[in-house]
């Protein structure tokens, strides 16, 4: 197992967080310009939010949800990545937080089925606390 293998559902995350801020913009602009929205009307925070439907405004919550959870799984990747600690396990359980992050958000941001959204942010945030647990149970000795 090369240490860098840990790279590749890191990537898979950061370029997950990168479609899902095109895509939140591209529903943001097309909203702002079919409901001819004046840039005043937009000038309070919080306001856009206000008129957006949920096809807007799931697309900017999935964004923020990214850098929640994800940001212990870029900290955590990288320190098994600094302290060559980066085993099949890890790897194998990165992916799964990876995929069901992609899946979390396709579903967040198009259908937004809630009980299933959720399951899909479970199973993903417990993947984490699985990699993290492994980290400090190695770390203590």
């Amino acid at each position: 197992m090369t240490q860098t293998a840990i790279f590749a559902p890191l990537f898979t995350t950061v370029f997950l967080t990168l479609i899902v801020w095109v895509y939140m913009y591209f529903r943001r602009i097309s909203f702002i310009v079919g409901s001819k929205i004046k840039s005043s009307d937009l000038a309070v925070p919080g306001a856009l939010a206000k008129l957006s439907p949920p096809a807007v405004s799931n697309p900017s919550d999935n964004l923020k949800n990214l850098f929640e959870i994800p940001v212990i799984f870029y900290v955590l990747a990288l320190y098994l990545f600094v302290t060559k600690q980066v085993d099949a396990i890890d790897v194998d359980v990165a992916w799964i937080f990876a995929a069901f992050r992609v899946l979390h958000s396709a579903i967040h941001c198009t259908i937004n089925i809630v009980m299933l959204r959720f399951y899909l942010y479970l199973i993903s945030t417990l993947a984490v606390w699985f990699i993290a647990i492994r980290a400090v149970l190695a770390y203590c000795g």
